[in-house]
């Protein structure tokens, strides 16, 4: 398998893989501490809100539709992409532990890479059921069903995984014999692949589409869908029935912002932004999401508050009839 990857393997040429690689965070900024802090407790808002969020869709079969199939893929991958990120940031830059080992700083990039990726292919799903629920609402429950839905997911996170292993397989070839400070929050695939001082323009052609096919083909797909929705809903929906429909697209709207915000912000200056902030962007990405994804859909999905309020008050009787019980 390294064969596929490093030509230097089983070779007589002098290949240099470092025992560790050196995170280096923010640059000549005071009191990062406190951001770290900050990103520590949107981690555990995060931990409770997307755990609250499978729960209910979990308990409640109500829930059970084709679209918080969606949801729960979603919570779950946020709940995986926090843990994968926050706890280890906590750890190199609170702890003074800044020094990873090589193959934990593979793993630790493939787990960041995939959680952030399946997110925005996550919206898609997400975007995809509202396209159809709108515009062809008569086929919907032939159109999206728990199958289809399952396999549209399943599909995604196979794809996303390969992609991810490619670029992870791709610095096992790299040589490394100059600096090993990686200047990010994290091991971050770009950063360290400009470390090598063998010939990484595998790398570079990775780094160049990763963010086409990751992010601006997602988000082109989302735009182009919500252009059809509207352009549908104006031909032959009366103002009313378009605002009502165009609510249910609320929760999902909310989220693409979130999410691509960031991102498009980082990927559109590149050169031009300051390595701090293309850190503080990117961290925010990570986190901001996953904690603001549950609040959301708490607040603007009425089948979650219905669903809570239920689960409130069955949950109250329980304990009434156990403290009646026990007085008893």
């Amino acid at each position: 398998m390294m064969e596929l990857f490093n030509p230097a393997f089983g070779k007589n040429i002098t290949f240099v893989r470092p025992a560790y690689f050196i995170i280096n965070g923010f640059i000549g900024l005071p009191n990062m501490k406190y951001y770290y802090i900050f990103l520590f407790f949107l981690y555990i808002i995060s931990v409770v809100g997307n755990t609250a969020v499978m729960a209910l869709i979990y308990l409640d079969h109500n829930l059970r539709t084709p679209k918080y199939v969606a949801v729960f893929n979603l919570a779950f991958v946020d709940l995986l992409g926090s843990s994968a990120l926050v706890p280890k940031v906590i750890d190199v830059f609170l702890f003074n532990h800044n020094i990873i080992p090589y193959n934990d700083c593979l793993t630790f990039l493939f787990f960041c890479y995939t959680c952030l990726s399946m997110q925005s292919f996550n919206l898609v799903a997400l975007s995809y059921d509202r396209l159809i629920a709108i515009i062809f609402p008569l086929h919907y429950q032939v159109k999206v069903t728990h199958k289809s839905m399952m396999s549209l997911i399943a599909s995604f996170w196979i794809f996303v995984i390969i992609a991810v292993l490619i670029s992870v397989g791709l610095l096992t070839r790299l040589s490394f014999c100059k600096s090993l400070v990686i200047k990010s929050y994290f091991c971050d695939h770009g950063q360290i692949y400009r470390l090598a001082c063998n010939d990484n323009f595998p790398n570079d052609v990775i780094a160049f589409f990763y963010p086409v096919v990751i992010f601006w083909i997602p988000l082109v797909f989302i735009l182009l869908s919500y252009l059809y929705i509207s352009y549908t809903l104006v031909k032959v929906a009366t103002f009313q029935e378009g605002i009502k429909a165009f609510k249910t697209c609320v929760a999902h709207l909310s989220l693409v912002v979130v999410y691509f915000t960031p991102l498009l912000m980082t990927f559109t200056l590149m050169e031009k932004i300051h390595p701090n902030n293309r850190i503080i962007n990117l961290s925010l990405t990570s986190v901001l999401p996953p904690m603001l994804n549950p609040i959301i859909y708490v607040l603007q999905t009425h089948e979650i508050r219905v669903s809570m309020k239920k689960l409130f008050k069955i949950f109250s009787k329980t304990k009434v009839k156990i403290k009646n019980c026990t007085t008893a």
